[in-house]
């Protein structure tokens, strides 16, 4: 108990409670029911109760706790599962089975390897091969969880990084909009004052006036053949 609870994993060192992994909806309706009484505790709607129903409800409680007080923070199946002795947890190793959750085991020689996925051929009955194994176990958890920590800053920055060059690339973006917003205002400004500047400086009866052709006037100096 103490090493799993040093590495913040759920476990069971009581009777297995039958149909815990298949009926896990159950179990967790077990769990939250153990809440709830905490929570009457804290806002004194348990003092308000006859002292029957105040024994009663510490007697569940009390159960409760003995038996599924390990798992209160375990939301969902486990991904394995460890067993020390699978002859005498034989329902638990049944249960993960049906529901294909690899099962690590310490096996002893009155038990069969192929019921588990991962066989740790060890003594079962000795608690100093059961610490050993146990330790070794604790620290590959502590080594997996660290890891994933690892890994998940790893991820955690890099989404940062991302983020920050988007951030860059469309804060170029509106710059080199606005550069071209303001260039494209200078340049009707400096047409403006360009017009304004012409119009003052030139005349309005020397303005340069455009010279078409009239055809009518083409065709009256054009010479005529008489008949005759």
């Amino acid at each position: 108990a103490k090493t799993a609870a040093d590495v913040n994993m759920p476990y069971i060192t009581e009777r297995w409670p039958g149909r815990m992994l298949t009926n896990f909806v159950t179990i967790r309706k077990a769990v939250k029911k153990m809440s709830a009484i905490d929570r009457t505790k804290q806002d004194g709607t348990f003092e308000a109760l006859s002292k029957r129903e105040k024994l009663q409800i510490d007697r569940l409680r009390a159960k409760l706790k003995k038996n599924l007080g390990s798992i209160t923070d375990m939301t969902r199946l486990p991904g394995a599962l460890f067993v020390v002795d699978i002859r005498r947890e034989h329902i638990a190793v049944r249960e993960a089975q049906k529901l294909n959750i690899p099962i690590f085991a310490m096996v002893d020689t009155n038990c069969d390897p192929r019921e588990v996925d991962f066989a740790i051929p060890s003594n079962d009955d000795a608690s100093k091969s059961i610490d050993i194994i146990l330790n070794y176990v604790s620290d590959a958890i502590k080594g997996g969880l660290n890891e994933r920590q690892k890994e998940k800053d790893q991820a955690d920055l890099i989404k940062e990084k991302e983020e920050s060059s988007k951030e860059d690339v469309e804060a170029s973006k509106n710059k080199k909009e606005e550069s071209e917003t303001i260039e494209v205002k200078n340049a009707s400004l400096i047409n403006g004052m360009l017009k304004v500047f012409l119009e003052d400086i030139v005349p309005e009866n020397k303005k340069p006036r455009k010279v078409g052709i009239n055809k009518k006037e083409e065709t009256k100096g054009e010479p005529q053949i008489l008949n005759g």
